[in-house]
């Protein structure tokens, strides 16, 4: 049997204006652990992978990290992220039959994806 995600975790140079960002755009509540240095991340979701921002440590960074975010409507999200910093790379892709991603750098130029279910509205 797989094992699944449970937590992924962002290494960023400015962990403040990285949790800012994906606060302001996904509304998710991003709480500082001041002992540990240390952004836990609940993307307050019924379901769904909560995660950690924090700074790198010493040594060589690890790769970026992408995975698509669910959204109800694409356009207005990808008007979100320029908003808040972010920088889109694919603006729409249609996926036939299934629904349309864009794709988008963070503030830490880390890639990620939008996913809206559906398709064209």
């Amino acid at each position: 049997m797989g094992k699944p995600v449970v937590h992924w975790e962002l290494w960023s140079k400015d962990p403040e204006k990285v949790g800012r960002f994906y606060a302001d755009v996904f509304d998710w509540e991003v709480t500082f652990i001041e002992a540990l240095n240390y952004r836990l991340v609940d993307t307050r979701a019924e379901n769904g992978i909560n995660g950690g921002i924090t700074t790198p440590q010493d040594g060589p960074w690890p790769g970026n990290l992408a995975l698509y975010i669910d959204v109800d409507d694409l356009d207005a999200y990808r008007a979100k992220i320029e908003a808040a910093g972010g920088t889109t790379l694919v603006p729409r892709m249609e996926i036939p039959n299934m629904g349309a991603l864009a794709l988008f750098e963070d503030p830490d130029r880390r890639v990620f994806g939008i996913w809206q279910r559906g398709g064209a509205q």
